[in-house]
């Protein structure tokens, strides 16, 4: 099992930025990539972004592309998450996840199942 601490979220004016961190600790060895996921109010969690652990490959949902990325640290096992001009609609509670699945025909990064742990969440509120 792998347990994963997110930080760094927080009240914001829209445009500003923000960058979560997610430090995995415990069985980090059989990890294949990593995601973030986020929750509005009344919403379903949905995807954000996620990142291959050992190639780097990178995949973000629409609504966030060419003003997120993420990254990972090998060595600190750590994943980010770094948000630029951000939106009112940006305010969620995101969560960081870890999967062990590998790359298949049937693997869709964008489903929260495909991943085994999960953060406890942080708090982003961007405000207009």
């Amino acid at each position: 099992q792998v347990q994963l601490v997110e930080s760094g979220g927080g009240l914001v004016q829209a445009g500003g930025s923000l960058r979560l961190s997610c430090a995995a600790s415990g069985r980090t060895s059989s990890t294949t990539a990593m995601g973030w996921f986020r929750q509005a109010p009344a919403k379903e969690r949905e995807f954000v972004a996620h990142i291959r652990w050992s190639f780097g490959s990178t995949y973000y949902a629409d609504s966030v592309k060419g003003r997120f990325a993420i990254s990972r640290d090998n060595a600190k096992n750590t994943v980010y998450l770094q948000m630029n001009s951000l939106k009112p609609e940006d305010t969620a509670v995101y969560y960081c996840a870890a999967g062990t699945r590998y790359w298949s025909s049937t693997y869709d990064y964008r489903q929260a199942s495909q991943y085994n742990s999960w953060g406890q969440g942080t708090q982003i509120t961007v405000s207009s």
